[in-house]
């Protein structure tokens, strides 16, 4: 017997997807390697609206690979099985009073990378292109409207 799936509030569906992004709080990102795609989780150092934040170090094989082809996907599912997807690209963070707010907020940056001049930090602020969400056992995605952040 197949499971229903809850009923949707689309009128809520951007509130929703938040949520579960808040719970999930690892997503996996997607990148291309050559023509291989790779996926691997990561832990935001911010998440604004579906903007979201991501540090990595200089010497990642996902460093060639962004740099190659900025185009990603993150995916995020709760314990509940719902998924958020944010397709985007990923651009290195230039702004130095973006990235210095990011390394005050980050006590665990700080202690592993000792100071925001390490030439190993970068951080990527993947802007969404597209957000859409998924209730476990829907089998339907629905477009999530970010326009209004």
């Amino acid at each position: 017997m197949k499971p229903e799936p809850a009923a949707i509030d689309l009128s809520r569906i951007a509130e929703t997807a938040k949520q579960v992004m808040s719970d999930a709080k690892f997503p996996m990102l997607a990148t291309m390697d050559g023509n291989q795609p790779r996926v691997r989780p990561v832990s935001p150092v911010r998440t604004t609206g579906f903007t979201v934040y991501v540090a990595s170090l200089r010497h990642y094989h996902k460093t060639e690979e962004l740099e190659a082809n900025s185009r990603v996907e993150l995916c995020y599912m709760d314990e509940g099985h719902d998924q958020v997807r944010i397709t985007g690209l990923a651009e290195t963070v230039t702004d130095s009073s973006v990235k210095q707010s990011i390394w005050d907020e980050n006590p665990l940056m700080r202690q592993f990378l000792g100071t925001i001049d390490n030439p190993e930090l970068i951080i990527y602020c993947i802007e969404p292109g597209r957000v859409r969400y998924m209730k476990e056992w829907a089998l339907e995605y629905h477009e999530v409207s970010f326009s209004e952040e």
